[in-house]
């Protein structure tokens, strides 16, 4: 049994030194020190010895054990240490080599111009405000000179979620907002999303956006309002454009006009764009009514303003020559791309 005993360590101590992976030690481990392993199968025959050899030969057994075992583990953290050691060389990073670029997006054609028509209102002094989205009935129409009767109303094609909440159809509440929370002087514009329930179809969609420009102060007059608009149009399209006003009706504003600008492309003479008219209907403005005025505890008689309201897609579309406004919502980056 001692001579089997010593077999099974020189046996053991080959094969563990040889093993060419962990896999293979640890199957060297199962066969040598294993419930049924090579060892515990001498192990079971110490029954057969007589009491003289028995401490001997238990003894020696364990020896071997823990022999094996010391074996075992030193292979098994030589042959890990060898495998970090091979892993790290191959995964060896060259820091000089130039790495890989990301893609980098651009700005939506919306946000190009919306930045740029910012830019032209801040440098005539106007501050920008926003507000919410979903609004009250009482600061999109009421206020507005719009009561529940108003047949103004029809034409919005509201989304309405209760009888008093609904989505903004324009952004002229931030409009009364601000005129209940500052005093006289005002001078802001109001950017932002809006909504109207109409078919999606190549100039109309549920989803577009606004800007509304409104200024209240002592003494002003329809000749602010013109020239204020003279210079954003100039600004945007050019020093020769020409502008134009036509008389119009808002329940908002009185006197109301609609503004039309010379066509960017042919320059007044008539072309496929402005329909052979040489003109481009771009806003709608006027004077504040003496009413909103009032809603807004502002004295009429003391105070004037004028106000705006232009859509951001109309004039992306006339800056870009786009003549479809879905392909503003679809992202399709081949159209994108054209931008940046």
């Amino acid at each position: 049994m001692k001579e089997a005993l010593e077999q099974i360590r020189h046996t053991a101590d080959e094969l563990i030194a040889a093993a060419a992976d962990e896999k293979a030690v640890d199957e060297l481990r199962v066969r040598f020190l294993g419930k049924k392993g090579e060892l515990t199968g001498i192990l079971k025959q110490m029954g057969r010895l007589s009491a003289e050899e028995r401490p001997v030969i238990g003894a020696l057994a364990n020896e071997v054990r823990e022999g094996i075992d010391a074996h075992i583990r030193a292979r098994m953290k030589e042959l890990a240490e060898a495998a970090l050691t091979a892993r790290l060389a191959a995964e060896t990073i060259d820091v000089t080599l130039p790495g890989t670029q990301p893609v980098q997006g651009g700005l939506h054609p919306f946000h190009l111009v919306l930045s740029e028509l910012k830019d032209i209102f801040l440098g005539m002094g106007f501050d920008v405000v926003e507000g919410p989205e979903v609004e009250l009935d009482h600061y999109n129409f009421e206020m507005l000179n719009m009561p529940k009767s108003h047949p103004a109303r029809d034409t919005q094609d509201t989304f309405y979620i209760t009888e008093n909440i609904l989505l903004r159809t324009q952004t002229s509440p931030m409009q009364i907002r601000t005129m209940e929370q500052k005093k006289a002087p005002i001078r802001i514009i109001a950017p932002g999303r809006v909504y109207r329930s109409d078919a999606v179809d190549a100039t109309h969609s549920p989803l577009f956006h606004q800007i509304e420009g409104l200024v209240v102060d002592e003494g002003i007059t329809f000749t602010d309002l013109k020239g204020t608009l003279e210079v954003f149009i100039q600004k945007l399209y050019g020093p020769e454009t020409r502008v134009r006003f036509r008389p119009h009706h808002f329940p908002y504003t009185e006197p109301s006009a609609e503004m039309d600008m010379s066509c960017f492309k042919c320059g007044g003479k008539g072309c496929p764009l402005c329909k052979g008219e040489g003109w481009i209907e771009i806003l709608g403005c006027g004077m504040v009514h003496p009413k909103v005025l009032e809603n807004c505890g502002i004295d009429p008689d003391v105070y004037s303003g004028y106000a705006f309201g232009v859509g951001l897609e109309r004039i992306t579309m006339m800056r870009y020559g786009i003549d479809d406004m879905r392909l503003l919502y679809e992202n399709d980056l081949r159209f994108l791309k054209q931008f940046n």
